[in-house]
């Protein structure tokens, strides 16, 4: 399967007794996944389709055409819902996905020197971090998401100019 997904939410049990479902959502807007309907399993296979969904504390309640029951719901509890990355609308200028950012290059931000690429976006809890895989292998590193060992992000370019640690220099 060649599509980029992107998760966007998780089954978090039922909600009441008739088969309802609350989703935790990772969208800025939790309703964003009542209107993108068709939700995806990580692999790519179907997981669920929303039929009516409304805001509930931290996400959002819906009915699905796949579950009909509490137990059901239940049973889907932790579910990682995805969509494909074109189903996102496009980001203003300036703007980006982090999930954008997997694959491109990261150059040191004043030789230009290949640094390695960018393997995922990791949050540990303090704030984002792009996870480094070095341009001449061995064990991937970390640099932190900030303006400061981040300064420029060219999405066109697919290039990431950094200030990285001193020992991965």
């Amino acid at each position: 399967m060649g599509e980029r997904l992107i998760e966007v939410g998780r089954v978090a049990g039922a909600f009441g007794v008739r088969g309802e479902v609350r989703i935790t959502a990772y969208t800025e807007d939790p309703l964003a996944l009542a209107r993108y309907r068709e939700l995806m399993r990580q692999d790519g296979a179907h997981a669920l389709t929303i039929t009516q969904g409304r805001p509930a504390k931290g996400g959002l309640v819906v009915r699905v055409k796949e579950i009909e029951t509490k137990e059901q719901a239940d049973a889907m509890r932790g579910l990682r819902l995805y969509i494909p990355r074109e189903a996102l609308p496009e980001p203003d200028e300036d703007e980006f996905y982090l999930a954008d950012l997997i694959g491109m290059t990261v150059q040191h931000a004043q030789s230009k020197a290949p640094l390695g690429r960018v393997k995922a976006v990791q949050n540990f809890g303090a704030s984002d971090m792009l996870e480094v895989e070095p341009e001449g292998g061995g064990a991937t590193w970390y640099l932190p998401f900030t303006r400061e060992a981040a300064p420029e992000v060219d999405v066109k370019a697919g290039v990431v100019l950094a200030n990285p640690p001193e020992e991965t220099e």
